[in-house]
């Protein structure tokens, strides 16, 4: 569909953990071209934030995207506070995804508030799917996983919930293996997986993330090397495959 900006209905907007919200958002004509992997902009209402806030797709209905947020400054704050049968503005659904490999095994790896748009993948994906995700100190969205019929890991770095350590320290521990691999989350995990995959030999999937200042290619302001060339992530990605991305 052609890039929009419209007002749409918010269904819910619920705190999910410490600062992090899960927001319902009613649109069936976004929702209908939206795919696994992509994202949307929410743009805020106060003069102040000038730049929309992109935040990547969680899950996909037939009418509906869900999106989950953090809180950490003015455009989400703005958001957290508004409720069920609020307008808010947003973008058509932007960026390339993710490819649902051919394989029997798949691994879904997830670093905190990266986590979110690797549940509709879950849920899209019909053989067998191990999520393992990596946290600080409190998990969020391990339930969605298992409603998609995942195995679920996780790891923390306090040790509160589940396994003490990160994700690629879990998968080692645990000897978890499969066929392909799709990761999402801050850069220094990704970098490492990136590395961690090559020396398996198994392909893998980055979602990449980067501040942006429009979500179309015009201001070229979250660009990344990928291939040796510079390679805007909002037209071009968000998802790249990994052996491309140079960090």
């Amino acid at each position: 569909m052609a890039k929009i900006i419209k007002y749409a209905t918010i269904v819910e907007n619920t705190l999910i953990a410490p600062d992090i919200y899960q927001m319902v958002i009613y649109d069936p004509q976004i929702a209908s071209t939206a795919k696994v992997g992509m994202f949307i902009n929410l743009y805020p209402q106060n003069s102040h934030t000038l730049l929309p806030r992109p935040i990547s797709i969680s899950e996909i209905s037939e009418n509906t995207l869900t999106i989950v947020y953090q809180v950490v400054g003015y455009g989400t704050t703005e958001f957290s506070i508004l409720k069920s049968g609020d307008k808010i503005q947003i973008s058509s659904a932007l960026g390339k995804g993710y490819t649902i490999a051919d394989v029997e095994t798949h691994i879904l790896i997830g670093g905190g508030i990266g986590t979110p748009p690797l549940v509709e993948l879950a849920k899209q994906i019909k053989t067998k799917k191990i999520a393992v995700l990596g946290f600080k100190d409190e998990p969020i969205l391990a339930n969605k996983f298992l409603e998609a019929g995942a195995e679920v890991y996780i790891a923390t770095e306090t040790g509160k919930v589940g396994f003490k350590g990160n994700v690629i320290d879990l998968i080692q521990s645990e000897n978890i293996v499969g066929d392909y691999y799709y990761a999402c989350g801050p850069k220094p995990m990704l970098k490492a997986l990136k590395n961690f995959c090559k020396n398996i030999n198994k392909s893998v999937q980055l979602s990449l993330e980067e501040r942006m200042g429009c979500g179309y290619g015009a201001c070229v302001g979250c660009v990344c090397n990928v291939n040796g060339k510079s390679t805007k992530i909002c037209v071009d990605g968000p998802v790249f495959l990994g052996n491309e991305v140079n960090f």
